[in-house]
């Protein structure tokens, strides 16, 4: 028969455990604290696992790591993986060319689109990326996409608009001096 194994943590520990449960900025480290808290309890591991929704050997993952190093232990590690391919010099570029207007660069059009600007930064760096992982650097780095307002105002007549603005100013006037008999409120009769 395998040994039971013992789960209870000492009055300090579970001070330590409940602290990190309320406290602790990392998600993750909150729910393992829970997990730990409630094997203290006196819950299996097959019970706890259920309730986090997590598998059972994670659960003795969980203990495992607590007993190794305490809470610092329970957070997650930075994982290796792929280096990112846009670079803080790309990063730069790219904050130089949004503030250029395209004309300046040699293109035939005025306003620059993700798939614009991205094939472009392609064209001067030779780094492609996804439109999805660019869109992402663009609003780490704080940028937003907008649609131009276009203005012609330069192309109206400025006496014409300087008449139609007087025109409105006393049309809206004389509609705040009548009274409407049309409401959208009514009250039952």
């Amino acid at each position: 028969m395998p040994k039971a194994r013992d789960y209870h943590l000492t009055e300090e520990e579970l001070q330590i455990v409940e602290t990190a449960m309320k406290r602790d900025q990392r998600p993750g480290v909150r729910q393992r604290c829970t997990a730990i808290r409630l094997l203290h309890l006196g819950y299996k591991p097959e019970e706890v696992a259920k309730m986090q929704a997590v598998s059972i050997p994670t659960v003795y993952s969980y203990i495992k790591r607590w007993r190794k190093g305490g809470v610092e232990e329970l957070a997650t590690k930075p994982r290796s993986g792929r280096p990112a391919k846009a670079d803080e010099a790309y990063e730069k570029l790219v904050a130089v060319v949004v503030e250029k207007e395209p004309e300046e660069l040699g293109y035939n059009f005025t306003v620059w689109t993700i798939d614009r600007l991205r094939l472009h930064m392609a064209k001067e760096t030779g780094i492609e990326l996804s439109e999805s992982r660019f869109r992402a650097l663009l609003k780490a780095k704080g940028y937003r996409y907008r649609r131009p307002k276009y203005d012609l105002g330069h192309l109206q007549d400025k006496e014409a608009k300087a008449k139609a603005d007087e025109l409105l100013d006393e049309l809206k006037k004389r509609s705040s001096e009548t009274i409407s008999s049309s409401s959208l409120w009514t009250k039952p009769r």
